[in-house]
């Protein structure tokens, strides 16, 4: 699964309206309002790298208020659940068994 974190700046009118639009097209996982440099972030999860273009170029940028859209391509996810899981089932972070204690 390919994860982009997508900056959308929009018309300070339309942010409500562009925000549901967004979140409505397939390949957007989440959409978050938020205080800053940016209008919205819209958190896009497809299978193939080709697929965002479609996504975020072919359709996102599109969207009635949407003015620009900055787009960044996440490497590797890092969470808190998954670190408690790892260490839950007795390994550590790198994959290893820890043994008995």
């Amino acid at each position: 699964m390919i994860t982009a974190i997508v900056l959308v700046h929009t018309a300070a009118d339309r942010i409500p309206e562009t925000a549901q639009a967004i979140a409505d097209l397939d390949g957007v996982a989440e959409v978050y309002s938020c205080a800053g440099d940016v209008d919205l972030i819209a958190v896009v999860k497809v299978a193939a790298h080709e697929q965002l273009a479609d996504v975020i170029a072919g359709r996102l940028s599109k969207v009635e208020g949407v003015l620009r859209t900055d787009t960044h391509i996440a490497f590797r996810s890092y969470s808190r659940a998954d670190t408690e899981a790892t260490f839950s089932v007795g390994l550590d972070p790198e994959g290893l068994s820890r043994g008995p204690a």
